[in-house]
């Protein structure tokens, strides 16, 4: 055989060589991109899962469709709305709020002393009202029992204050501490007197969940964008980034509105 026939034979096995090694290369490329796509797939799907998971559980909820007992004192349309200040004030501050929502958490933090201040004085009025907003979305049961022992607290009058003790005690967002009874009960110790028999039975019993059902119900069909919802004589306030509200605004336009 010829060194020019060897050459090319050899060359020849050599680009074999090289076609099965880039042919093996593409092979394993292409087992790669499988199981990543099967990863991938999987971790989709895992995803999914738990976003419906988080978004459901109405299987889970507490039963709101019960008969509605009605907290004492509350008043306002359907007698949703729990009142703080002198039924004289000329102007009237409407409140929407989630025990579980960390924006009515900083809206509480900032505003609470102003509030109280001119309810104190006679100058406000405040119409608070309860809705389930985090535990409709993130589910869980947190918002429904702590607005339900809240209730409870405004059958003995003292839903201010543990209104606030609430407020303060706050856990994360996505913990559903608020959803065990017993929680809620160790923080009322925090209120003078209202760890009672008939507070416990009450919370633990949900006796105002249906109302608070009722509540959320209107929450929801009038469309309000979120919580908290602040409206002032029935002006939403609260929530202009361009003209952000501040205690001393809201304490002019009060005094502003007394004078007209």
């Amino acid at each position: 055989m010829s060194e020019k026939n060897r050459e090319g034979k050899r060359s020849a096995r050599e680009r074999l060589a090289e076609e099965r090694e880039r042919q093996k290369s593409r092979d394993k490329q292409r087992r790669a991109l499988i199981v990543g796509a099967a990863v991938l797939g999987v971790l989709g799907l895992a995803a999914v899962v738990g976003l419906l998971a988080a978004n459901s559980g109405d299987d889970k909820k507490t039963d709101t469709s019960g008969p509605v007992v009605v907290p004492k004192g509350a008043n306002g349309k359907d007698q949703l709305s729990i009142p703080l200040g002198k039924d004289s004030a000329k102007s009237t501050l409407t409140i929407w709020e989630d025990f579980r929502c960390p924006a009515c958490k900083q809206f509480e933090d900032t505003y609470r002393s102003t509030i109280n201040e001119l309810a104190d004085k006679g100058q406000l009025k405040v119409e608070y009202h309860l809705a389930t907003l985090i535990d409709n979305n993130l589910g869980g049961d947190g918002s429904l029992r702590a607005a339900n022992a809240a209730a409870c607290a405004q059958d003995d009058g003292k839903y201010p204050p543990y209104h606030d003790v609430l407020f303060k005690n706050q856990p994360e967002e996505t913990d559903d501490a608020y959803a065990k009874n017993s929680r809620l009960i160790e923080l009322a110790g925090e209120v003078d007197g209202l760890v009672t028999d008939s507070f416990k039975k009450c919370v633990d019993e949900g006796k105002h969940d249906s109302w608070v059902g009722k509540s959320d119900k209107a929450f929801r069909d009038a469309k309000l964008q979120g919580t908290p919802t602040v409206l002032l004589d029935g002006k939403n306030i609260f929530g202009d980034q361009k003209n952000p509200l501040t205690p001393a605004k809201l304490k002019k336009m009060v005094e502003d509105a007394n004078k007209g």
